[in-house]
């Protein structure tokens, strides 16, 4: 394999899509976010998306079955209203900047293909103050921008960078005459993170007029926020022990002298 490849499993044809992205990245808000709209929706998975960029190792499952890293992307026809939706995540994101562009062009050209005119992407962004928005927006469209303000989601600061394909999406979009947003969730980053997901889709659900039922997301937020409490009790009681090991170490080298 030289280039990525979408390798479609089923011809589907799609109403006005728009190709929402979640990828893993920080506090893996986009692919928990994805991944919640895939079961709630029942949307079917139709393609799979291959690159030579992917990290170089395979996953092995239960039985000793090999795979390749590689994305997923389902469909979810709207009965009810105007969009039909594609939905991306997978195992990771390319390792190269020139993999990132790669990816991200066939993509775009892949959702034109299937009547899309807008791009969503969702991810995360540090922010240790408690008083940060929730979420933040970013967008190629003045009015997308005015909508999400109305719905309550604060504009991204000037210079704020928006690393991987959430932002290189929504970079290139224009480059095939697509609009394009990107939605990010406040989070710590450095574990899972169920709550700044369910903000996200929240705006989501505002700004494209989905009906999606998030309270289910509820258990795995108390389930994370347990995971936390954990981790820091056990960083706790290893400050503990440090300072104990440093107290006894200087008591030892005050009876030497």
């Amino acid at each position: 394999m030289k280039r990525t490849m979408i390798k479609e499993k089923e011809d589907v044809k799609l109403k006005n899509s728009i190709l929402i992205e979640g990828l893993p990245g920080l506090g893996m808000v986009g692919k928990i976010a994805i991944q919640y709209l895939v079961k709630q929706l029942k949307a079917k998975k139709f393609a799979y998306l291959y690159s030579p960029h992917f990290p170089y190792y395979v996953l092995v499952n239960k039985k000793g079955g090999v795979r390749l890293l590689h994305g997923f992307l389902y469909y979810w026809k709207n009965e009810l209203g105007a969009n039909d939706l594609i939905l991306l995540t997978g195992d990771g994101q390319a390792q190269t900047i020139e993999g990132q562009y790669e990816v991200a062009y066939r993509l775009l050209d892949f959702a034109k293909g299937k009547g899309s005119s807008l791009v969503v992407t969702l991810g995360g962004y540090v922010e240790e103050s408690e008083g940060a928005p929730k979420v933040l927006i970013a967008s190629t469209s003045r009015e997308l921008l005015e909508k999400a303000v109305k719905a309550g989601v604060a504009i991204s600061p000037p210079g704020n960078p928006i690393v991987g394909m959430a932002g290189l999406l929504v970079g290139m979009a224009p480059f095939k005459g697509m609009e394009a947003l990107c939605l990010l969730g406040r989070t710590k980053g450095y574990v899972p993170d169920p709550k700044a997901a369910k903000e996200v889709l929240e705006a989501l659900c505002k700004l494209l007029s989905l009906r999606v039922d998030l309270s289910k997301m509820d258990v795995e937020i108390e389930r994370a926020e347990r995971m936390l409490d954990r981790m820091k009790q056990i960083a706790y009681k290893r400050e503990l022990y440090l300072e104990r090991m440093k107290r006894e170490e200087r008591v030892k080298m005050s009876y030497i002298s």
